[in-house]
């Protein structure tokens, strides 16, 4: 399972590395690779902006690997709408069941209360194919 890197143009904090917590741009650059079409989904947080940039995603999912894409709502629905055929699974915690026009737009919905059973429901909706059981590490 892979995770992309997100981009972003708030700047970078004590102990973070550009291209390994995130990708640092200025808002130029932002603008640049949005215009472009390089960016799958983007958000704004307060005065700065995240994006999902397109390349990697097509590269990883081209050599059969599964990719996971921490997302909000906006960003979901904008990936839905450019790739109609992503599998989108909705997380939500425990007690905040989602209104039926919100489940609607997803594939899956999973109540993360407990770590375990997400990941036995995400493994399974995945699909077996992509990832082997998790097996205990011997302990000594």
């Amino acid at each position: 399972m892979w995770t992309p890197i997100a981009v972003t143009t708030r700047p970078r904090r004590e102990g973070e590395l550009d291209g390994v917590h995130r990708h640092f741009l200025t808002p130029a650059e932002f603008d640049r690779r949005l215009a472009a079409g390089q960016l799958l989904e983007w958000s704004r947080f307060g005065a700065h902006r995240r994006g999902t940039e397109i390349a990697p995603l097509r590269s990883r999912l081209a050599a059969g690997q599964p990719v996971l894409l921490p997302l909000d709502l906006d960003g979901a629905l904008l990936v839905r709408a450019a790739w109609p055929e992503a599998r989108l699974v909705l997380l939500h915690p425990p007690g905040r069941i989602p209104g039926p026009a919100t489940v609607a737009a997803f594939d899956h919905s999973v109540s993360h209360d407990h770590t375990e059973q997400v990941v036995t429901e995400l493994v399974g909706f995945i699909g077996s194919s992509f990832l082997a059981p998790a097996r205990p590490r011997p302990r000594g």
